[in-house]
């Protein structure tokens, strides 16, 4: 992000650092609608949503806290039974998020997180946590889907379900403002394609890294477990492209990509965490905005989106 950037996504995105600490600091007036320990949970989600609500189930399993399952709210497997949804929805009138909730009302406690207090989902859900000083003017999601994430974070440690090698929140929030900070690499600025990849909760992280640099330049991005880039998605990679990854790397996965005479982004060397992998995705959505002004796109007003997906006469 340059120096004269002055775009709302870009302000929105230097803000995190500050507003995951607010997130940690309210967390307990939001309990009421945070999974129990134990508990078998589903969290569901649209878009970002959908990727954030990925990586806690992750996080949140291999933590102990329960079992848990993610999905896209359109996707739900009604019948199949959970203690708790937990839905996740930055303006609170997703059709799809608001659709399941009334689906379920009175059969399965649920509960929200949403910006927006004055918004349909403050009835659809049970309880609501309700992150309104996270609320962008932005279409783009960055600051709020994040301290989603943060807030959730700070639950699992408080419980003692943080998974081992996940870094305490203030950490991570000591790495997100280098992250804000430190200058972009001109390889990166300049690829022509980026390919993200992710390990365990990462990976959600990845998906979400590539829709970012999609909704705001329009660039080609895709995104993959680490794991499974050997098994085909390398091929596209090679001089003036990409691959970013988050997290520890996969043994020789430095070495493959080398063969290919791309360029590698990794915050860990798989030996320790440089950076935080939640911070590493504050670098994303700051390359993000990168691209979309050298394209002379506006990066506040992304093409064909809208701040909230609401279906006329949709039987969701």
């Amino acid at each position: 992000m340059s120096a004269t950037t002055s775009s709302r996504t870009s302000a929105e995105i230097a803000s995190q650092p500050a507003v995951w600490r607010q997130a940690a600091q309210s967390l307990p007036q939001h309990a009421g609608a945070l999974p129990r320990r134990g508990e078998r949970v589903a969290v569901v989600g649209c878009g970002t949503s959908w990727f954030m609500a990925r990586s806690y189930a992750v996080l949140r399993e291999s933590g102990g806290h329960g079992e848990t399952d993610a999905f896209a709210a359109s996707e739900f497997p009604h019948g199949r039974r959970y203690d708790r949804i937990l839905a996740i929805t930055r303006s609170g009138t997703t059709t799809e998020v608001l659709g399941l909730l009334r689906r379920v009302k009175g059969t399965v406690p649920t509960g929200a997180i949403t910006a927006d207090p004055t918004t349909p989902v403050m009835e659809a859900a049970d309880a609501v946590a309700v992150l309104d000083f996270a609320d962008e003017e932005s279409v783009v999601q960055t600051r709020f889907a994040t301290t989603n994430l943060a807030l959730l974070r700070a639950h699992l440690e408080a419980q003692d379900a943080l998974p081992a090698g996940v870094r305490p929140l203030d950490a991570a929030i000591r790495d997100a403002e280098r992250a804000v900070a430190e200058p972009l690499d001109a390889a990166v600025r300049g690829a022509e394609q980026v390919t993200f990849l992710g390990t365990g909760w990462t990976y959600g992280l990845a998906l979400e890294a590539g829709l970012k640099m999609r909704e705001a330049a329009g660039a080609w991005t895709e995104a993959y477990p680490a794991m499974e880039y050997r098994h085909g998605p390398i091929s596209i990679t090679g001089p003036g492209r990409v691959a970013w990854a988050f997290g520890p790397l996969p043994t020789g996965l430095a070495d493959d990509v080398a063969r290919t005479g791309g360029t590698l982004v990794a915050a860990s060397t798989g030996a320790g965490h440089d950076l935080d992998p939640l911070a590493d995705l504050v670098r994303a959505q700051r390359l993000a905005v990168v691209l979309a002004e050298a394209r002379g796109y506006d990066p506040d007003r992304p093409r064909n989106l809208t701040r909230s997906v609401v279906l006329e006469n949709s039987h969701v």
